[in-house]
């Protein structure tokens, strides 16, 4: 495998069409007329029957820097980490609270055991 295939399968390496789109705000026509021009690179890829083309991350990132300015990539690059950021914290809110409600559950189930005197030792 050349170093070429390598980058393809290397995780975070590639990045779709849509996500292109989302990520770095450019149109499906940006993206067509770069590959067309060989600015881009792809590989077609198809999920459930849906076909979607797979882009080298560093080729949409370098595209876009051409045409925005490296100010727009990284403020981009920012929004997108800060999205992520947020999605994480409220999946761990989430689970966190659920483990507050099992602890309760857990301490309310030992002291009614120790009431009936059905545990030995004290809540520790």
């Amino acid at each position: 495998m050349d170093e070429l295939d390598s980058e393809w399968q290397s995780k975070g390496a590639t990045l779709s069409d849509k996500s292109a789109r989302e990520e770095f705000g450019l149109t499906q026509d940006e993206i067509h007329l770069a590959v067309r021009a060989g600015t881009l690179q792809y590989r077609v890829a198809s999920m459930h029957g849906n076909p979607w083309l797979r882009l080298l991350r560093r080729e949409v990132e370098a595209l876009v820097k051409r045409k925005h300015g490296a100010n727009y990539l990284k403020d981009r690059q920012a929004k997108t980490e800060l999205a992520r950021v947020t999605r994480e914290l409220r999946r761990l809110k989430a689970q966190m609270t659920q483990l507050e409600e099992r602890k309760a559950e857990l301490i309310a189930a030992i002291g009614r055991r120790q009431r009936n005197g059905l545990a030995k030792e004290p809540i520790g």
